[in-house]
C-alpha cells in the first residue's frame, strides 16, 4: 500500500524513476527490484524494519564475547591478508586512550588507504578479552559524540542495508513529498509535516524526533486503509441489490434431508446469508471458520438459495483440484441442478460448450478457477459470487468476477479464522459469519512437539500409520530466502524417508518450483493413495480432502507462525480416524506447545496475533492490503482504532471533499474495486 505522493521537481508531473538517481546502475536496480523496489515510490516507502542505537560501550560494562562499540585512534598501518578473491582480513591496533586493542575486520580491504595512523574511528564488533581483540562488523569514521540511530532495512547478500540507506538518501534529495492527510487531523494530533517525517524515518537524529515521525507515518498508513474500508462499506450498502422471494421452509426441508447434521454455527451462518439474499441490499459477507468446520456446505446452500431465486451462482476456487472437488461434491448433493465446471484443463471444445451453457442460462451453478473471470465468459444473470480461500486471489481477480453481474451478492470464505475484535476492524467493510464448532464425528488432531533427537520416535509413529494403511504428509523446512536450500531440504528428506520406508510404501515429492500440472498430478496420486508419504513444502492445498491422511510431520516448525501450523494441521483429521500432527523443532518449543493444548483455530490465531502481529495472522504468508509498510497491527492497534474512527468521521463530515484532497481521491477511486 503506497502511503505517499512523490514527484521529481525538475520533471513536474512526471514521476521520477530509479534510473534517474545519479550513480545507480542497472545491476543495483535489479537487486532493488528483487526486494520489491521497482520505482521511487517503492523506494521511499521502503522503511527500516528496526533501528539500532549506536553508543559507546562503558568500559566497566565490557564483557567477553559481547558486543562492543568503542572509539579510538589508529596506531599503525593496517595489514591485509587475502585468503582468496572473495575473502580478506584487515588488522590494526586501536588506541582507546584507556587501553590499546587489536581490531580484525573481514572484507574491508578497500578501506585501508583511508585508515591512516592517527585517524579517529569508532569500531563496532565483539570483544575477545583473552586475546584482547575486537572482531569488527563495522567501522565508522570519527568518534561518537552522541548516540547514533542507524536504520536497518530488509536486505539481501547482493545489496546491504547500508547501501539501501544511501540510495534512499540520494532519492530524498531529489523529490518533494506532499501532505495529504486532512488538515483537521493534522491539527488534532499535532503531526509534523509528511516530508520531514519521511526524512527522519530514514535518517533519524534522536529518539524523540523518530517517535514523532513514526506516529505520523503509522497513523497515515492506517488512516488510508480505514478510509478505503469505510468508503467501501458505505458504497456497497446500496439499496438496488437483488431480492429473492424464497421461503425459508424450502431451505430447512433440504437441510433435514442432508446425510449429515449441520452444527449450530453452520445453521446460523446459513440464516445470515439467507437474510442477506432475500433483502434488497447487496451482500458483502465473510464466512470464516476452521479447516474442516463445514464452510463448503454453507456455500452450497447459499448457491441453492440463489438458484431458487432464479439466478446463476458462481464459486471460484484457487486451484483446479479444489474446483473439481467442489464440483463433484455439489453434484452429489444437488443432482437435479445443472452445474458446470470451468477450468483451464478443459479442451477448447469443452470450454466453448461450457461457456455457451453459462451464457444462455442452461448452467445454473458454475464452479471453477480464475477461468471464471476470462473476458470471453458471459453470464446469463449472475446473482451470487463466492470466492473460496479469498486471500489467494488478488484484488483485481475478485473484482473482475463481481463485475460479471449487475449487482451480484458477494460471499468470501476463509479457512484462516481471526479473532472477532480484529476481524470487525480489519474487515470493516464486510459482515462476518463465523463457524467455531466442528461437525460431529470429527476427532481433534493429537499434536506433539518433538526435537530432532527424538526423530526415531517420530519414525516409529509414522510406521504405525503406514502399517494401518494410512497416509502421511511430511513438510520440509521452509527457507524463504533460498529456493536452492528449499530443494536441498526436500532432497535430503526424500533420501531419509526412502531409507526408512522406501521398501514398504511409495513416496512422492512436491515443491513450489514444479509446474502446476506436475503438482496437480502428485496431489491426485496422493488423493488416490498411489502415494503413501507426500514430502512437500507448504504448497499443499488448503482445501483438498484426503480422508485417509492421518498424520502430518512438520520439520523446523519454529519457522512458521501458529496459524500457519494450524492450517497445515488441518490437512489431517478430516475423517473419524485418530489423526496426529508432529511438530519437529529444537527452538521455540514453548510457543509450539500452544498447539498441543487446543485445536480451536480462533484461539490459535489469538495467540499468534499476540506473538507475531497481523503480518502472519493469515497463515501461510499471504499478500494483500494487510502488508503494511510501516504499521504493525498488533503493536499499533490503538492507532488503528483512532484511524478507523477518524476515517468514519471524515467521510461523514462536511470537510469530506475529494476534489480538495486529490491524493485521497486517487486512492479511493483505485480502491472501489477492492473487495
Amino acid at each position: 500500500m503506497s502511503i505517499g505522493f512523490h514527484e521529481k521537481i525538475s520533471k513536474g508531473e512526471e514521476k521520477m524513476q530509479l534510473q534517474d538517481i545519479k550513480g545507480l546502475g542497472l545491476t543495483t536496480i535489479k537487486y532493488l527490484n528483487e526486494l520489491g523496489i521497482n520505482n521511487i515510490d517503492d523506494l521511499i516507502n521502503y522503511y527500516p524494519f528496526r533501528y539500532e542505537i549506536i553508543e559507546n560501550t562503558e568500559l566497566k560494562n565490557i564483557k567477553d564475547k559481547e558486543k562492543i562499540i568503542i572509539g579510538g585512534i589508529i596506531e599503525n598501518i593496517p595489514s591485509v591478508f587475502h585468503f582468496n578473491r572473495k575473502l580478506n582480513k584487515m588488522t590494526f591496533h586501536l588506541n582507546t586512550k584507556t587501553f590499546i586493542t587489536n581490531v580484525t575486520i573481514f572484507n574491508r580491504a578497500f578501506l585501508k588507504s583511508k585508515l591512516k595512523i592517527g585517524t579517529a574511528v569508532t569500531v563496532i564488533g565483539k570483544y575477545d578479552q583473552k586475546h584482547n581483540t575486537i572482531t569488527a562488523s563495522d567501522i565508522k569514521f570519527g568518534l561518537l559524540e552522541k548516540p547514533l540511530i542507524e536504520p536497518i532495512y530488509h536486505s539481501s547478500f547482493k545489496i546491504s542495508s547500508s547501501k539501501i540507506s544511501k540510495i534512499i538518501s540520494l532519492a530524498l534529495n531529489k523529490i518533494t513529498i506532499t501532505n495529504f492527510l486532512p488538515e483537521s487531523i493534522i491539527n488534532k494530533y499535532h503531526f509534523i509535516a509528511k516530508e520531514k517525517a519521511v526524512k527522519i524515518a530514514h535518517n533519524p537524529q534522536n529518539k524523540e524526533q523518530l517517535k514523532k515521525a513514526l506516529e505520523l507515518l503509522k497513523y497515515e498508513e492506517l488512516f488510508m486503509y480505514m478510509l478505503k474500508i469505510n468508503y467501501l462499506k458505505n458504497a456497497k450498502k446500496i439499496d438496488n441489490g437483488i431480492t429473492r422471494n424464497v421461503p425459508y421452509e424450502k431451505i430447512e426441508n433440504f437441510i433435514k434431508k442432508l446425510p449429515f447434521e449441520l452444527t449450530k454455527d453452520q445453521l446460523i451462518s446459513v440464516k445470515d446469508i439467507y437474510n442477506d439474499l432475500t433483502q434488497n441490499k447487496t451482500m458483502n459477507r465473510l464466512l470464516q471458520g476452521d479447516v474442516g468446520s463445514g464452510k463448503t456446505i454453507v456455500s452450497f446452500l447459499s448457491l441453492y438459495i440463489n438458484y431458487l431465486g432464479g439466478y446463476q451462482g458462481a464459486l471460484m476456487a484457487p486451484t483446479e483440484i479444489l474446483a473439481l472437488q467442489h464440483y463433484q461434491n455439489f453434484q452429489k448433493l444437488f443432482p437435479n441442478i445443472k452445474a458446470a465446471l470451468l477450468t483451464g484443463k478443459l479442451t477448447a471444445k469443452e470450454k466453448k460448450e461450457t461457456k455457451k451453457l453459462i451464457e444462455n442460462g442452461d448452467a445454473n451453478i458454475i464452479i471453477g478457477t480464475h477461468a471464471l473471470i476470462s473476458e470471453d465468459v458471459t453470464y446469463h444473470n449472475l446473482g451470487l459470487v463466492i470466492t473460496d480461500e479469498q486471500h489467494r486471489f488478488g484484488v483485481a481477480q475478485r473484482g473482475n468476477l463481481k463485475n460479471k453481474g449487475k449487482t451480484p451478492d458477494i460471499l468470501y470464505m476463509s479457512a484462516t479464522p481471526i479473532p472477532r475484535t480484529y476481524a470487525l476492524t480489519l474487515y470493516g467493510d464486510m459482515d462476518i459469519s463465523s463457524i467455531r464448532s466442528m461437525p460431529k464425528g470429527r476427532k481433534p488432531v493429537k499434536t506433539y512437539v518433538k526435537t530432532n533427537k527424538q526423530i526415531k520416535d517420530v519414525l516409529y509413529m509414522m510406521l504405525d500409520q503406514i502399517k494401518a494403511h494410512h497416509q502421511i504428509y511430511v513438510i520440509a523446512p521452509l527457507i524463504e530466502e533460498s529456493e536452492k536450500i528449499d530443494l536441498e531440504n526436500i532432497s535430503k528428506l526424500k533420501e531419509k524417508m526412502t531409507k526408512a520406508f522406501g521398501k514398504i510404501c511409495h513416496i512422492g515429492v512436491m515443491h513450489g518450483k514444479m509446474k502446476d500440472e506436475e503438482k496437480e498430478k502428485i496431489m491426485n496420486d496422493f488423493k488416490q493413495n498411489k502415494i503413501q508419504i507426500l514430502i512437500s513444502t507448504t504448497v499443499i492445498e488448503v482445501g483438498v480432502d484426503v480422508a485417509n491422511a492421518t498424520m502430518i510431520v512438520i520439520f523446523d516448525s519454529f519457522r512458521f507462525g501458529l496459524s500457519a501450523l494450524h492450517q497445515l494441521r488441518g490437512r489431517v483429521g478430516r475423517n473419524d480416524l485418530e489423526s496426529y500432527c508432529i511438530l519437529i523443532s529444537d527452538k521455540e518449543t514453548k510457543r509450539l506447545e500452544i498447539l498441543t493444548k487446543t485445536n480451536d483455530g480462533f484461539k490459535v490465531s489469538e495467540e499468534d496475533f499476540k506473538l507475531r502481529g497481523g503480518g502472519d495472522i493469515f497463515g501461510l504468508r499471504q499478500s494483500g492490503d494487510m502488508n503494511f509498510k510501516i504499521a504493525n497491527i498488533k503493536n499499533d492497534y490503538d492507532i488503528l482504532l483512532k484511524a478507523k474512527e477518524d476515517a468514519n468521521r471524515f467521510l461523514k463530515s462536511g470537510e469530506y471533499n475529494l476534489e480538495k484532497y486529490s491524493y485521497l481521491k486517487k486512492q479511493i477511486i483505485t480502491s472501489t474495486n477492492l473487495d
